[in-house]
């Protein structure tokens, strides 16, 4: 297989089950009818956990703070469910568990499906029923082998943010990525590995699947929620991370000419982890290659997901201290997607993203 970049595309390891609605089924049977409401109107929430190896088995990163997300997006587009957020955690875990993968990427998905019966075809969702799935591979770096090292080539993109009001960027929703796949085919037709969003304002926002970082003098710089970016949770992790390290983090708006005069650049997500950027638009940034700052707080977050290093919170779930969950359908499991409520359930909303008291004007701003 071959990007239009031209690089090879290695064919994943995938686990041959899938969780459906509470149970788990052949990975060849996780099928979609052509007419669902998902595939016409991008009516889709989802989200996208590593899981990692390290010496006590495989271990999944901030499993329920991104489920936590997961959970937000379906409330913020109206998709109600019974599910809850213990009922997520021990589906991942199992299939885990079942892939016999040492590492991974897990992707739950939750969608508007068909109701072939009575099936409905406009624009309103609700009578679609939903459906929830969760699946795993084993995925490299995303954006090469070599960018966690070295580095990459970025371009500012002609395509801006979704505005706040529009589409709402705090949901990891499939349509979102429609703007994501824009900013991404332009920067690989442009010859660059992604590109950077900016805002309707004109203030940096994000990459098509990335928060963004700036360093100068010795401060880390992020764009706040306003500029239309997802709350990540690696991004939260590299503000935990700065904290433990001492190194001073602001959350503040960002001008687009700050990124060519900054001292260090780097993007922060659940694929790209913590990759450099070396340029922007040919321009080189700092000396052009892999800053100090960055590779302290990449050195301390790999650290983490390898084991090696006690982080700030409970970030690693470990899947085999977990006893098995045996298959069977949840009580009450149907194609809406509605499922048994658990006997630990979280039903209150916790934020994955903590308010920074560092906040100052905008870089470079008047």
């Amino acid at each position: 297989m071959f990007s239009k970049s031209g690089k090879d595309i290695a064919t994943p390891r995938i686990c041959d089950v899938v969780w459906h609605d509470g149970e788990f089924i052949k990975w060849t049977d996780a099928r979609v009818h052509v007419m669902s409401h998902v595939l016409h109107y991008g009516s889709s929430v989802f989200e996208g956990i590593r899981c990692y190896a390290t010496k006590k088995g495989p271990a999944i990163f901030r499993l329920r703070e991104h489920m936590q997300r997961f959970l937000n997006s379906a409330k913020i587009y109206r998709m109600d469910h019974d599910w809850k957020i213990d009922d997520f955690v021990e589906a991942s875990i199992e299939l885990v568990r079942r892939s016999g993968l040492d590492q991974c990427y897990i992707r739950p998905i939750l969608f508007r499906s068909l109701d072939e019966e009575q099936p409905a075809f406009g624009v309103n969702p609700f009578p679609n029923p939903l459906a929830c799935y969760i699946g795993a591979w084993d995925w490299g770096k995303y954006l090469g082998d070599e960018a966690i090292e070295k580095g990459v080539d970025v371009g500012v993109s002609s395509w801006n943010r979704l505005t706040p009001n529009s589409m709402p960027a705090m949901a990891k929703s499939g349509a979102n990525y429609m703007n994501s796949q824009l900013i991404k085919m332009e920067a690989l037709l442009n010859g660059y590995s992604e590109g950077i969003a900016l805002d309707d304002r004109g203030y940096v926002s994000e990459g098509s699947g990335e928060n963004i970082f700036i360093v100068s003098n010795g401060v880390v710089n992020t764009p706040p929620l306003s500029s239309s970016i997802l709350p990540g949770i690696t991004r939260d992790s590299v503000i935990q991370i700065c904290g433990e390290l001492g190194i001073t983090i602001k959350e503040r708006t960002i001008q687009r000419a700050a990124l060519y005069v900054a001292d260090e650049l780097f993007f922060s997500g659940t694929a790209a982890e913590i990759t450099p950027i070396r340029s922007v638009d040919k321009i080189a940034i700092g000396n052009g290659q892999r800053g100090e700052i960055t590779a302290k707080i990449q050195k301390v977050f790999f650290e983490i997901t390898s084991g090696e290093r006690q982080p700030p919170g409970p970030w690693l779930t470990y899947v085999n201290d977990r006893k098995a969950v045996a298959n069977r359908s949840a009580t009450g499991a149907s194609p809406n997607g509605r499922g048994a409520e658990s006997k630990q359930s979280e039903t209150s909303a916790t934020p994955v993203e903590p308010e920074l008291v560092a906040r100052s004007r905008a870089i470079g701003a008047d």
